[in-house]
């Protein structure tokens, strides 16, 4: 691999026409699902999809598969669903994956060489690979009770225009969770790319608080109906109240209905996460722009 510096997910910059398709296979019908499909939970790997009413298969535990173009296949459980009146959120859980982006012996190689340590077998690290094959889109989350605030970006996360729906899988050792379920609101913003050192400075905020109001690295205003902190660098906003949630495993399922988009600036390009191997696998096809 000649110089190559590798690392486990990389951060690009594209604008919001993604190139990359997926395709679920369900109940014998192919379905585009390329912007309604998310990741939300990690331990175990559990998948949201969104399927609008007329095209819901009826069964239960349906096994079905993801397809994410010539690079990855995933088999899937459907294990809930989330009901609403123009269609159902379908929530997946990974049986097992299969990875085309290198040879099979040139994949476990890079595997053994660089992503093995912590434990991480094989199988496991094959479905972090094929789950971001598809670039998962950073917001930036925040929150408020009283004199406590929080903020950090989060990729575990989509939004359903229809019906104005967002859906967000938030780890359980997050401090701000247990405040989030007994407010049942938060605030979701989309940030510019140019931002992306403050994105991933505020990321440490998960586990922790942030620092006063004036020690932050940017202003703030506060938002329209909450009064939550909203940075000044952000493009735009939505309130979400929480209307479900659902215990995945290591993340909690926050099933949310938003508010009309307050924009405070114009469009930008903004920051995704995909895997180091899917990048590497398509820079010599048409290479990402603003890899960080």
């Amino acid at each position: 691999m000649g110089d190559t510096v590798f690392s486990e997910y990389s951060k690009i910059t594209v604008s919001d026409d993604i190139r990359e398709e997926v395709y679920l296979v369900i109940g014998g019908t192919r379905i585009e699902v390329s912007r309604d499909h998310w990741i939300l939970c990690i331990e175990p790997i559990v998948f949201g999809v969104w399927i609008e009413k007329g095209r819901l298969p009826h069964q239960g535990g349906m096994e079905c598969h993801l397809y994410f173009g010539g690079e990855a296949d995933l088999t899937l459980e459907v294990v809930d669903r989330i009901e609403e009146e123009e269609g159902a959120l379908l929530l997946m859980k990974l049986q097992k994956s299969r990875i085309y982006t290198f040879p099979f012996i040139k994949t476990w190689l890079l595997y053994y060489r660089y992503y093995r340590r912590g434990g991480l077998s094989f199988e496991r690290f094959k479905s972090f690979v094929a789950a971001y094959c598809y670039p998962r889109r950073i917001r930036l989350i925040s929150f408020r009770q009283n004199d406590y605030f929080n903020m950090f970006p989060m990729d575990l996360l989509g939004d359903i225009a229809g019906p104005r729906r967002y859906v967000f899988g938030l780890r359980h050792s997050n401090t701000a969770l247990p405040r989030i379920l007994e407010t049942r609101k938060l605030v979701v913003s989309e940030v510019s790319h140019v931002h992306k050192d403050i994105i991933y400075q505020l990321g440490k905020h998960h586990s922790g608080s942030p620092p006063s109001l004036d020690n932050l690295p940017f202003g703030v205003r506060l938002s329209k109906d909450f009064a939550f902190y909203i940075p000044d660098l952000v493009e735009s906003y939505k309130e979400i109240r929480i209307l479900r949630t659902m215990n995945l495993g290591s993340h909690m399922l926050l099933w949310g209905e938003a508010s009309e988009e307050q924009r405070l600036t114009g469009p930008a390009d903004h920051l995704f996460l995909v895997h180091f191997l899917h990048y590497l696998y398509q820079k010599d096809r048409a290479p990402y722009t603003g890899l960080t």
